[in-house]
């Protein structure tokens, strides 16, 4: 019975891991790379220079003072205040249906007290939105997304029983043995290093989307009525019911100041709902990177008079899901933890990428010509398309109209391209010539960017523009590394 239920667990393992396996490589991947999302960001847009940090109370006053000019007419306005991380403030303007436009978005800089002054770039958001929506229409990449994680914890729960011992081979890791038992050493290693991160970034994935997943508790409790679910958690408010009445908001600097003192950490985030009308209330929220729950506290003021209306540091279930939520972002952490999480997440994405190759190799008498395409197109071929995005930033001109969309076209185009490379070469060519490729690019970033924004390695290091020169870094530290994969499989295919 017990030989049976292992075999049962190793075919459903390999199976549930080869159909969505593809999948998660991609979400695993650019997940982990958005942990970087500002840093990506700040590369993407090389003409933009930063001014010195100034207060949050005085970026809300200079971001309020842009808002009366370009929100006009708004039922609500959004304003992401600057950290260390991002100094540009993100404004958002919502205007009731019938008004236009009815979304607008800016990036402005406090410090300057102007737009931000750069080319359009989706910059690090692509991979970020990209990790759980798949750049797809409607809800249908978050559903798929959430399949694939529901059987990622499947996956990993089976892995386990499927391996007894794989503790143990982690300390007995055998590559000059080759084949199957190299891989399967592979496989193990790079699972169990950072077993509990992938149990826990997995789980917690599922979480920051539960109530798209599993709503029907809410539309029971609430009798269909979500909005009032979310209002009651504090997960989101709707504008009141304006009055008509116009009454100058008060100013926003201030209330940053009383929330920042009420809570002895730094605010990150103001909601205006009704600004300029006597309805007006502004919602306060702490900075993400301020501790590990994501958004727990808020406060509440009325927009006219700056009165407190409402002190929300929340409920025990609404806290358990902030805390979640907050360690799946990893906003909270610090530089080293930072680079842990992005290390953890990459041994995921290997552990992925080697248990569909051990799929192929455990079956070579047998193996599928469509599967070894797949293989290589979906993982070399992502790898590519990350670094073709990277590049097409730099390349496209700057003024061009619409050139963020066509930084999108360049990198599912990539893909594409690579996909089929990938089905017409021989397996091991591919491979070979995919990474090879890839090497070059990754490692050209860093002479990219010296000769598109005359800011090269040794200048950013001069100057201490560490987050620049982080990325160069990056760029030829993974180049080198691809570039030795690339050998290394070169020799296998000899």
């Amino acid at each position: 019975m017990k030989y049976g239920f292992r075999r049962t667990m190793a075919w459903a393992h390999g199976w549930a891991g080869l159909v969505v396996g593809w999948l998660l490589f991609a979400v695993f991947l650019t997940g982990t790379l958005s942990f970087y999302r500002q840093e990506i960001t700040a590369w993407m847009r090389p003409e933009w220079r930063p001014g010195p940090a100034i207060e949050r109370s005085l970026a809300a006053d200079r971001a309020e003072a842009r808002l009366k000019t370009i929100g006009r007419q708004a039922n609500r306005w959004l304003i992401d205040l600057p950290d260390g991380r991002d100094r540009a403030a993100h404004l958002a303007v919502w205007r009731d249906p019938g008004q236009a436009p009815r979304f607008q978005r800016e990036e402005f800089d406090p410090a300057a007290d102007r737009p931000v002054d750069a080319r359009r770039t989706y910059g690090g958001d692509f991979l970020y939105y990209f990790h759980f929506d798949l750049q797809m229409p409607s809800i249908w990449g978050r559903l798929l997304v959430g399949l694939a994680a529901v059987i990622m914890l499947a996956l990993i729960v089976s892995g386990i029983v499927v391996h007894v011992r794989i503790f143990k081979d982690f300390f007995t890791f055998r590559p000059q043995k080759g084949g199957q038992r190299a891989w399967l050493d592979a496989h193990n290693a790079v699972g169990v290093m950072a077993l509990p991160f992938h149990l826990m970034i997995t789980y917690t994935g599922l979480v920051t989307l539960m109530f798209l997943y599993l709503p029907w508790g809410i539309d029971l409790a609430y009798r269909g009525d979500r909005a009032a679910f979310y209002a009651e958690a504090a997960l989101a408010q709707s504008p009141p019911a304006p009055t008509g009445k116009a009454v100058p908001l008060v100013p926003l600097g201030p209330l940053v100041a009383t929330a920042e003192a009420h809570w002895g950490l730094p605010a990150g985030r103001i909601d205006v709902y009704r600004p300029g009308d006597a309805a007006a209330v502004v919602r306060i929220h702490a900075a993400d990177s301020s501790g590990l729950a994501h958004r727990r506290h808020q406060i509440a003021f009325d927009g006219t008079t700056g009165a407190i209306l409402a002190v929300e540091d929340g409920r025990p279930a609404g806290i358990v899901r902030a805390v979640m939520y907050g360690l799946h972002l990893g906003r909270f952490a610090g530089p080293t933890l930072r680079l842990l999480y992005v290390v953890a997440g990459l041994a995921g994405t290997a552990m992925i990428a080697t248990g569909l190759v051990l799929w192929l190799v455990k079956r070579r008498p047998r193996r599928q010509r469509l599967i070894e395409g797949l293989n290589v197109g979906a993982m070399a071929g992502l790898v590519i398309a990350i670094a073709a995005f990277f590049w097409a930033n730099r390349l496209i001109p700057a003024e061009r109209a619409g050139r963020d969309d066509l930084e999108a076209v360049v990198f599912f185009a990539t893909w594409a391209v690579a996909a089929v490379h990938g089905a017409c070469r021989p397996h091991l060519r591919a491979w070979t010539e995919q990474l090879g490729f890839a090497a070059l690019l990754y490692g050209g970033l860093p002479v990219l960017n010296a000769a598109t924004s005359g800011r090269h390695l040794g200048h950013s290091v001069a100057q201490g523009d560490w987050m620049l020169a982080g990325f160069d870094l990056a760029g030829l530290a993974i180049g080198l590394f691809l570039g030795w994969l690339s050998l290394r499989v070169a020799r296998c295919s000899r």
